[in-house]
C-alpha cells in the first residue's frame, strides 16, 4: 500500500496541522512543535485498511480531542507521537528522553492497542479482552481511543469497503459509545450510535432524520413558545441563566421507536428543555432548586420522573436536575436544570470534571475502573457474553445504597442483596447466607433501593450455587460465581478421574484417553469434566464405567483385526513402490502397492513433506500418519505394532502443510512485525495464524505457517533466529 501523501493529502495535513495548531496553542510549544517536526521529517507511515494515511488520521484525531474533550498537552502530543514510534525503538527512546515517561507510556499504550487491531482484534476475535486490558490500565487512553474512533467513523461515510465500514460501526457502538457514556462524554457517545445506526441500516436513519428535519419548524416553534413564560419569570427572579431546546438523537428515537411502537409524533420526550445557570459554585444548588420551583409552578410535574443526580451525582461527574412536565398542547416535555460547571462537564465528561476539581482522578472513577478490570480478568465466557455483561453494567441506571457504618455504594439498578456483597468483596459474596436491610431480614434475591442500609451475612460453610447466577445482574458476581463453580466441577472431577485410575489400576487395565471419551460420550456426558465431577460425586457406578471402557477396547481390537487382516499386508522390507503409484494428488505412499487407502495427517505431530513418517491404522479404518519422533510414537509401537504400517512421502510436496513454530523472545516493540515480515518474504511459506503473550519483559507466541517441505520450514527457523531480540525458535507438536 502506497506509504507517501498525495499533493491533496499533503495540503489536506498542512490545513489541519495548521487548525491544530490554533486549538492547542500555548498547550503546545514553540518547543514541543520543533521537536516533533524534527522527530517527524521523512516519516512515511503504513495506511491503514481504509487507505488512510497515519498523519491524516493523527491530525483528525487530535483536532477531534481538542474539539470534544480537552487540549490537553500529554494527550495530544501521545495521538503525534503514536505511529512515529510504532515499531522504531530508537524513536520510542528519544520520545521518553525528551516529553518524559508520562507521554511515553501513553504512546506505548496507544501502540501496543494498534498491534492488536492489526490482528483484527474485534469483538469476536480473542484480542478483543486483550485490546480492553489495555484500555484500562490509563483513563487518558481510554479517552484518546474514543475520540480516534470518531475520526473514523466520521471519515468512513460512503467508503467502499461496506463490510469493513459495517464492523467499525457495530464496534463503535458495542464499545467505544458505552465508555464514552460511562466518562461522561454524551456528545460523543450520541455522535457515535448516530453513525453506527447510520453505516449499519441506512434506510432507517434517513427516515428519521428526514421525519426530523420535516417536523423541525414545528418542533422549533412549539420549544419557544413553552421557553417564553419561563424566560419572563426566571428574569424576575434575578437568576443568571441560558435557556435552549434539544431534540433527541437519532440513534435514540430509533430505540424509542423500536420499544414503543409509535410514531415520531407520539414520543413524549422527543426533545428537552436545558436551563443553564451561571453562579458561583457555593450556590449551585438552591439555584438549580429556586429554578425547578419556577417550572414546576408553571407547568404540572411527573413526580416519578424527577431524578436528582446535584444531590447524589452519577460515578462519572454528571450533575443535574431533570423533571419531566405537562406543557402546552397536552404534551409531556422533559426540562434539564443545571449550572455551567455542571454543563461543561457533561458535554466534555471527565476532563472538564478534571479542570475543576483541578486533580487527576478522584475515587468514584477509580472504583469504576477497578470494576472494569475485575470484569475482564475474571470473564470465563467468550467475547460476545463479555461485551454484553460490559454494555449492561455501563449503561445500567444506578441505585444507592449504605452500610450500617454510613458508606455509600453505587450499584446498577435492580441489584440484589448478593449483588451487593460481592460488591464489597468476592468473599463476602461466596460466602453470604443473606442479610439486614433497614433492619429487616431479607434472602439473597431482595432488590435493593435507594437510600436502603444493608448488613451482609456470612457463613463459612456457605458455598456459591448455579441458582446464583439468576439472582445477580453484576458483571463481577457473575463471574465470580462462574468462577468458584467452575473451580468447584474441576475439584469434583478430579476425584472422580482418580477414582476411576485407581479402579483401573487395581484391574491392570491401560486406561487410553480416546477411549475414555467415546466412553463418556456413550455414558451420555457432553464432557469429560461433567462426566468425572458426576463419578466424583457417586452419580455413576466407577464398575458400569469400566465395563463400558472394556467392550469399546475390544470392539476396536476386532475392528483394527479385521481391517488389517482383509486389506493390509505389512511388508518386511523397506518399501519400493514407484512414488506416484497412487496417483492423483497424493504425497504419500503407504505399504507395498496399496491404492485407494483412506489416509489423514495426525493432527498430535502435523508432518510435513520430508519428516521421517510412519502409519497408524485408527479404529474407524483411517490411516494416520505420524512422524517418527512423535510423542505417540512410543506408545503406539509398543501396544499397537500390529496396526503400523510403513510410509513414505513421494517424489513430489504438493500443496502446503501446516507448521507450528514456539518463538520466545524479548517484549520490545516491532519484534512480531520483524518475524511476520521475514515469514511474508519467505515465496514457498505463508502465514496462517499467529498467538503471542508477554510477561515479565517476554513474550512467548505459536506462530502457524504453511510450508511446502522440511528444508523451506528449516530455512524458516534459522531466519527467525537471526532477528534481535528472538531468543529461541523451536518447531512445536
Amino acid at each position: 500500500m502506497e506509504r507517501q501523501l498525495s499533493e491533496i493529502e499533503k495540503e489536506g495535513v498542512r490545513r489541519r496541522y495548521r487548525e491544530l495548531l490554533e486549538l492547542a496553542s500555548p498547550a503546545i510549544g514553540v518547543d514541543d512543535r520543533r521537536q516533533f517536526a524534527r522527530l517527524a521529517s521523512g516519516f512515511a507511515g503504513e495506511r491503514d485498511r481504509f487507505g488512510f494515511h497515519p498523519a491524516v488520521t493523527s491530525l483528525d484525531t487530535a483536532i477531534a480531542l481538542c474539539r470534544s474533550v480537552d487540549v490537553d498537552r500529554n494527550m495530544i502530543l501521545a495521538v503525534m507521537l503514536a505511529p512515529l514510534v510504532r515499531g522504531n525503538r530508537s524513536a520510542a527512546d528519544e520520545v521518553r528522553r525528551i516529553w518524559g515517561d508520562d507521554v511515553a507510556a501513553m504512546v506505548d499504550s496507544l501502540a501496543n492497542v494498534a498491534v492488536l487491531y492489526s490482528k483484527s482484534a474485534s469483538v469476536e476475535s480473542d484480542n478483543f479482552r486483550k485490546l480492553l486490558l489495555t484500555f484500562a490500565k490509563d483513563i487518558r487512553v481510554i479517552i484518546i481511543m474514543i475520540v480516534d474512533r470518531l475520526a473514523l467513523m466520521r471519515a468512513i461515510n460512503h467508503h467502499p469497503a461496506e463490510r469493513q465500514v459495517r464492523e467499525v460501526a457495530y464496534e463503535a457502538n458495542y464499545l467505544y459509545a458505552p465508555l464514552a457514556h460511562r466518562l461522561g462524554l454524551y456528545a460523543i457517545k450520541s455522535e457515535l450510535e448516530d453513525l453506527s445506526l447510520k453505516y449499519s441500516n441506512r434506510d432507517v436513519y434517513s427516515r428519521i432524520a428526514h421525519q426530523l428535519n420535516e417536523t423541525k419548524a414545528r418542533r422549533n416553534a412549539y420549544i419557544a413558545d413553552f421557553i417564553a413564560p419561563l424566560k419572563e419569570r426566571l428574569d424576575k427572579m434575578g437568576i443568571n441563566f441560558e435557556i435552549k431546546g434539544r431534540t433527541k438523537s437519532i440513534y435514540s428515537i430509533w430505540n424509542k421507536l423500536k420499544k414503543q411502537q409509535n410514531t415520531i409524533d407520539d414520543i413524549f420526550d422527543l426533545f428537552a428543555i436545558r436551563i443553564v445557570i451561571d453562579c458561583p459554585l457555593e450556590k449551585e444548588k438552591s439555584e438549580c432548586w429556586l429554578a425547578y420551583s419556577v417550572v414546576t409552578d408553571m407547568y404540572r410535574p411527573n413526580p416519578a420522573r424527577l431524578k436528582d443526580w446535584i444531590s447524589i451525582p452519577k460515578s462519572n461527574g454528571y450533575e443535574s436536575l431533570h423533571t419531566t412536565v405537562y406543557g402546552p398542547a397536552d404534551r409531556w416535555v422533559e426540562v434539564q436544570i443545571r449550572t455551567r460547571r455542571m454543563d461543561d462537564i457533561a458535554e466534555r465528561g471527565l476532563a472538564a470534571h478534571w479542570k475543576y476539581k483541578g486533580i487527576k482522578s478522584e475515587s468514584n472513577l477509580d472504583a469504576w475502573m477497578n470494576n472494569v478490570r475485575d470484569i475482564l480478568e475474571a470473564a470465563e465466557t467468550g467475547p460476545m457474553e463479555l461485551m454484553k455483561n460490559f454494555k449492561m453494567d455501563v449503561y445500567a441506571h444506578e441505585v444507592f445504597v449504605f452500610t450500617p457504618k454510613g458508606d455509600l455504594y453505587k450499584l446498577p439498578q435492580g441489584a440484589t442483596l448478593l449483588d451487593f456483597a460481592f460488591n464489597i468483596h468476592s468473599n463476602v459474596g461466596i460466602h453470604c447466607v443473606g442479610g439486614r436491610v433497614n433492619g429487616r431480614n431479607r434472602r439473597l434475591n431482595y432488590r435493593l433501593a435507594s437510600g436502603d442500609t444493608v448488613e451482609i451475612l456470612t457463613s463459612a460453610t456457605q458455598e456459591p450455587s448455579a441458582d446464583w447466577l439468576g439472582v445477580v445482574v453484576t458483571s463481577k458476581a457473575r463471574n465470580k460465581i462462574r468462577a468458584v463453580l467452575k473451580e468447584n466441577e474441576h475439584r469434583a472431577a478430579q476425584l472422580g478421574r482418580e477414582l476411576l485410575e485407581r479402579r483401573f489400576r487395581n484391574r491392570k487395565i491401560d486406561m487410553e484417553e480416546g477411549t475414555v471419551s467415546k466412553t463418556v460420550a456413550r455414558m451420555g456426558y457432553k464432557n469429560t469434566i461433567e462426566f468425572f465431577s458426576a463419578l466424583g460425586a457417586g452419580e455413576v457406578d466407577v464398575n458400569a464405567v469400566v465395563e463400558t471402557y472394556l467392550t469399546l477396547v475390544e470392539r476396536r481390537a476386532d475392528e483394527a483385526a479385521a481391517i488389517s487382516a482383509s486389506t493390509f499386508v505389512m511388508p518386511d522390507d523397506d518399501v519400493n513402490g514407484d512414488a506416484d503409484s497412487r496417483g492423483g494428488s497424493d504425497v504419500v505412499v503407504i505399504g507395498e502397492g496399496i491404492k485407494g487407502v483412506n489416509y489423514r495427517l495426525a493432527k498430535c505431530c502435523n508432518p510435513i513433506y520430508g519428516d521421517d513418517v510412519f502409519g497408524f491404522i485408527s479404529a474407524e479404518g483411517v490411516i494416520k500418519i505420524h512422524r517418527s519422533d512423535c510423542p505417540n510414537a512410543a506408545h503406539l509401537r509398543e501396544k499397537y505394532a500390529y496396526r503400523l504400517i510403513r510410509t513414505r512421502w513421494s517424489g513430489k510436496a504438493g500443496s502446503q502443510f501446516m507448521a507450528a513454530l514456539r518463538v520466545v523472545g524479548k517484549d520490545d516493540i516491532g519484534i512480531v512485525t520483524n518475524i511476520t515480515s521475514i515469514i511474508n518474504k519467505e515465496k514457498s511459506v505463508s502465514l496462517r495464524s499467529i498467538s503471542i503473550d508477554s510477561n515479565d519483559g517476554l513474550f512467548a507466541g505459536v506462530i502457524t505457517v504453511g510450508v511446502n517441505d522440511r528444508p523451506a520450514l528449516n530455512m524458516l527457523i534459522k531466519k527467525i533466529k537471526t532477528v534481535k531480540g528472538v531468543k529461541d525458535v523451536q518447531r512445536n507438536m
